[in-house]
């Protein structure tokens, strides 16, 4: 079984992570959805995961994002993640959410609502996902652009990030074909 989960589809900055797990050995326990979870528990299960699972990365870029809409970065993303683990088109694949995005040769697909909490297995890619992407949004994207604070709020839409746009505009991370960041593409 593969279990899918994604991250970063509504921030404003940075890429979209979409994660591909399969289990190799026992699960940790404690896995949920990783909202439900602490950064500090999430950052204690990461090395857990990466030893009980085979992951998959698919990274889409927010210039991809821009220039092919959302729907086809998801299936970009869960297709870069499904390559980068192998996986078979008969394995039983869990994703999270109700839309699928997985490529049609896979046939044994279940898209499930909170699929993240409900499936260890999906649990864990979202863990995963999660730790990942805030770590390049904490590291990468900050020491690329400090004056945003991407280390505080990894590229979503929050007070701190919309006065730092007020301030500086747009980088190159920025998702320009979202609405909230075209108003301060088009005040420029």
């Amino acid at each position: 079984m593969i279990g899918i989960d994604e991250v970063g589809r509504g921030c404003w900055a940075g890429p979209l992570l979409v994660v591909a797990a399969r289990v190799k050995t026992l699960l940790p326990d404690g896995l949920k959805d990783s909202k439900k979870l602490t950064k500090k528990q999430r950052e204690n299960l990461f090395e857990a995961i990466q030893k009980s699972c085979d992951l998959g990365e698919g990274w889409v870029q927010p210039a991809e994002i821009d220039e092919l809409g959302l729907t086809e970065a998801m299936k970009l993303a869960v297709f870069r993640a499904l390559n980068t683990l192998q996986a078979k088109n008969e394995e039983e694949i869990i994703m999270d959410g109700t839309f699928n995005y997985v490529p049609d040769t896979y046939t044994n697909v279940k898209c499930l609502a909170k699929a993240d909490d409900l499936y260890p297995l999906v649990s864990a890619a979202s863990i995963y996902a999660k730790v990942k992407r805030d770590t390049y949004m904490s590291t990468e994207a900050h020491q690329q652009f400090p004056a945003y604070s991407f280390d505080l709020h990894v590229g979503y839409g929050t007070a701190l990030h919309i006065a730092a746009l007020k301030l500086y505009g747009v980088t190159t991370i920025h998702r320009l074909s979202y609405k909230p960041i075209k108003v301060f593409v088009e005040t420029v």
